[in-house]
């Protein structure tokens, strides 16, 4: 959710089983005080709030002291999520997440479980090896601050290049659990304008694969046949501990009611998934 979906929150709550995690961006344009009530409505309403952490849009080490000391005073601060954010410069001096996780200032301030990005498709604007190097180096700043911590990855339509990137991964000595990214139930042309902004593949034969056409953008399409691909090749031996986390590009309870209707039709009774 972002900071001003608290209404589209309250409308959803009762769609969404208590104790889910909720993730709250970090956008361009809202204040911490919006931010702020955000995650305070997701804890009223019975959920994990997991703020985003934007480490180039924080103007200075006061504004993150400021945020974190907000969180901290909801009792919100215990699950963060951090990402180097979008701008090209920083606007403070914190020019990456790495830079936050060893600020020091997060378990100051009670946070015990730290979220960081993971990009199976890479990312159109840093290059691989980039990406690998400050995910390893992420990975041993969690350790270090003695964090407990998970990878999010950017949705994508494929299983294809999300299996071989958890099998990259483990191999690097990385074993946080992956929380792996996926669209919730949304129109194909608003999937396909996120796809393009994020770097997603959206060739013919992926979108076939996933259950769209290209030819067709008016229609609607949900993660079926993407979380079946998952669910029958994933192998915990190579792969490691693996959830998923869903972005709610169709809104909070559209994708809340979409889940609890895959669940009811495919997990047998007595089963958690």
């Amino acid at each position: 959710m972002t900071g001003k979906d608290v209404a589209g929150l309250e409308e959803a709550g009762d769609s969404i089983p208590p104790g889910t995690r909720i993730n709250i961006t970090f956008l361009a344009g809202e204040d911490t005080t919006t931010r702020l009530t955000a995650a305070r409505a997701v804890k009223r309403l019975g959920f994990v709030p997991v703020p985003h952490i934007s480490a180039r849009r924080l103007p200075s080490r006061p504004a993150l002291e400021e945020f974190l000391g907000g969180l901290a005073a909801d009792g919100s601060a215990e699950n963060v999520f951090v990402v180097g954010g979008d701008p090209a410069r920083p606007e403070g001096p914190y020019e990456d997440a790495l830079s936050v996780l060893r600020s020091g200032l997060l378990r100051h301030h009670g946070v015990r479980h730290v979220g960081i990005t993971g990009y199976p498709e890479g990312h159109p604007g840093i290059a691989d090896r980039v990406l690998w190097s400050a995910l390893t180096d992420k990975t041993a700043a969690i350790a270090a601050g003695r964090f407990t911590g998970d990878v999010i990855t950017q949705f994508g339509f494929d299983v294809d290049p999300v299996l071989t990137w958890l099998e990259a991964l483990r191999d690097r000595g990385v074993h946080l659990p992956v929380r792996i990214g996926v669209p919730g139930p949304a129109g194909v042309r608003r999937l396909l304008g996120y796809a393009t902004r994020f770097g997603v593949g959206t060739s013919a034969s992926v979108a076939r694969k996933y259950g769209f056409s290209l030819t067709n953008l008016m229609g609607t399409t949900g993660p079926d046949r993407f979380l079946h691909a998952l669910a029958e090749r994933y192998d915990p031996a190579r792969h490691g501990a693996v959830k998923v986390h869903f972005y709610t590009f169709g809104g909070l309870r559209g994708t809340a009611e979409w889940i609890t209707r895959f669940r009811q039709q495919n997990v047998p009774a007595g089963h958690s998934s």
